[in-house]
């Protein structure tokens, strides 16, 4: 499987491609960048760590015509982190990158998956949607952070490791997630947290990305995002039939049409296989609806910026 990484000189594409390395599968993974040094730098550094990697996987430099035929574009390229209080401080800057990336893709015979990281994740790909170059079914966003953050901050309150946590956040990537509290389970048991621990949780959740940020590093998620991208190809790649959560438009499932937001799907080598629907609680349904209609609100200022 060929995977061009765009934006793959910075932490979060050079993690994926690091990450690759170790996944099941084997494949060609081209960094593309603006920043060609850095592409170098990383590349010689990936071949050494080849060597020690589970299958024949390679990595080189490209550039954006290498996309042309590739199965799989993983997006990361954007604009520099800053401080803020939000992912949609980046909306109008991270969309002229991204319309700028996708140009050459959006005129060609390009069949491939594009699977994007760049934020907000949601409003972006229902942007890319709606300029009917691309289905609905090749287009998924990262989102797994949100639903790892959630089990972490599960985790703390029950005193549990966060693997042994299995919980949901789909909705929105941002201020309007729907946290699933009413189907955690750990050790493989369903579990009923007490307000107390929901509330600790809850606050991890949501005060992570403002604490992060208000670090002023520099770097975002570098590692999670790296290796959750790479978890992401391999399961198109090997279609392993995984249900995990990411960005896709969806056309009715869940009470939502037309517009990007996270559940659970089902991935393979064309992108998403199948969108699993569960039965949700009315407020997790309402939560979903609040989403779609925060990220359409989202559109509709860049549209008039």
């Amino acid at each position: 499987m060929k995977v061009v990484i765009i934006g793959g000189a910075g932490g979060i594409g050079s993690s994926a491609a690091f990450n690759l390395l170790a996944a099941e599968g084997t494949y060609e993974v081209v960094l593309v960048d603006t920043r060609p040094n850095m592409i170098t730098s990383h590349t010689m550094d990936l071949e050494n760590a080849a060597a020690l990697g589970r299958t024949s996987t390679t990595v080189r430099g490209g550039t954006v015509d290498d996309a042309l035929d590739a199965d799989v574009v993983v997006l990361s390229a954007a604009v520099p982190l800053r401080l803020n209080s939000s992912r949609l401080v980046f909306l109008a800057d991270n969309a002229r990158i991204v319309d700028e990336v996708l140009a050459p893709l959006a005129g060609s015979s390009f069949a491939g998956v594009v699977l994007m990281l760049t934020n907000p994740v949601d409003p972006l790909l229902t942007h890319v949607h709606r300029q009917g170059w691309i289905p609905r079914h090749r287009l998924v966003g990262y989102t797994l952070n949100d639903s790892l953050r959630l089990r972490t901050g599960i985790a703390l309150a029950l005193n549990r490791h966060p693997r042994d946590v299995d919980a949901w956040m789909l909705g929105e990537h941002g201020d309007h997630q729907v946290p699933l509290y009413s189907s955690v389970s750990a050790g493989g048991y369903p579990v009923t947290l007490t307000a107390g621990q929901r509330a600790a949780a809850q606050s991890y959740v949501d005060t992570w990305y403002q604490r992060h940020v208000a670090l002023d590093s520099g770097r975002t998620s570098t590692w999670t995002t790296g290796l959750g991208a790479a978890r992401m190809v391999e399961a198109m790649a090997t279609e392993s039939g995984a249900v995990m959560p990411a960005s896709v438009v969806l056309d009715g499932e869940y009470g939502v049409s037309g517009v990007s937001l996270s559940v659970p799907v089902v991935l393979g080598r064309k992108g998403v296989a199948r969108i699993e629907e569960w039965d949700l609680i009315d407020d997790e349904r309402e939560g979903m609806t609040r989403a779609a209609a925060r990220v359409e609100e989202t559109l509709a200022e860049l549209h008039q910026a």
